[in-house]
C-alpha cells in the first residue's frame, strides 16, 4: 500500500514538473529593435542584476528579468553564472561551519 502511495505521489509531482517546463523561445538570435542580440557579457550583467530586477518588474511591467532577443546558450550560461555569483553564495557558511566543528 505504501508503495502504490509513493508512486502516486511521484507521479503528481512529475506531472506538475512537466506542467511548469518553459516553451521555446522563438525570439533567440532575432535581434530587438536596435538590432541586437544578448550575448554572454549581456547574460552576466543580467544575472547580476536579476534579484533587484525582479523586485522591480512587480512594480514596472516594462521590466523584464531575462532578455528574449538573445543568442541562446551562451546568454543563458551568463545570466546563470551572474545569478548563482550574486545568489548562490551558501558555500561560505557550510565552510564557516566545518572550521568551527573541527576547532
Amino acid at each position: 500500500m505504501n508503495l502504490m502511495r509513493v508512486l502516486i505521489v511521484a507521479t503528481m509531482i512529475l506531472l506538475v514538473f512537466a506542467g511548469c517546463a518553459p516553451g521555446p523561445n522563438t525570439m533567440a538570435d532575432r535581434p530587438d529593435g536596435e538590432g541586437e542580440v544578448a550575448g554572454f557579457w549581456m547574460g552576466l550583467w543580467h544575472g547580476f542584476a536579476s534579484p533587484v530586477m525582479f523586485i522591480i518588474s512587480l512594480f514596472n511591467k516594462s521590466i523584464e528579468i531575462y532578455e528574449v532577443h538573445n543568442n541562446g546558450g551562451w546568454y543563458s550560461f551568463g545570466f546563470m553564472l551572474g545569478a548563482c555569483v550574486i545568489l548562490g553564495s551558501g558555500s561560505q557558511g557550510t565552510c564557516w561551519k566545518r572550521r568551527r566543528d573541527h576547532s
